[in-house]
């Protein structure tokens, strides 16, 4: 992250991608991994992007049925991706480079980092926080991605 800080900036400052966009994808990310502080954060982002409360209220179920049709493609990638661990199959990948080119799948790539870093820094104190409290607070495991993704 610290290498590709110029990068990060560029995504998070809405000047590599849409913040609209760049919203939904961290939706579509978060929704995988489960974690409830970056669902809250970024659902509030995304209505200050202009989102309103349905399309948020579906992107947190997984679903883009409401988004934009150009970039249904990116959306269905940032699940795949999360869902793979970061880790998305070589196919998927080039239909992405295809679809958005080079520096548009960098922009998107990057923004799936990003929220990936904060789903993991979330989900990893809310485990922290359900073992000091003996359960009292926080969850023992995010929520599980649902059975037949991918």
């Amino acid at each position: 992250m610290w290498r590709g800080r110029r990068k990060v900036r560029a995504v998070t400052k809405g000047e590599a991608l849409d913040p609209a966009f760049r919203e939904r994808l961290m939706l579509a990310v978060t929704e995988v991994n489960g974690c409830r502080y970056c669902r809250h954060a970024h659902a509030r982002l995304a209505l200050t992007a202009g989102l309103s409360e349905a399309d948020v209220a579906e992107l947190v179920t997984g679903s883009f049925d409401g988004s934009p049709p150009e970039q249904v493609p990116a959306l269905l990638y940032a699940q795949h991706w999360a869902e793979a661990d970061a880790r998305p199959d070589p196919g998927a990948r080039r239909r992405i480079l295809e679809t958005y080119g080079p520096a548009q799948t960098e922009a998107i790539e990057t923004a799936l980092r990003v929220i990936r870093v904060g789903n993991l820094a979330g989900n990893t104190w809310d485990c922290l926080l359900h073992r000091v409290s003996f359960g009292r607070w926080g969850s023992a495991r995010p929520k599980a991605p649902a059975s037949g993704q991918g």
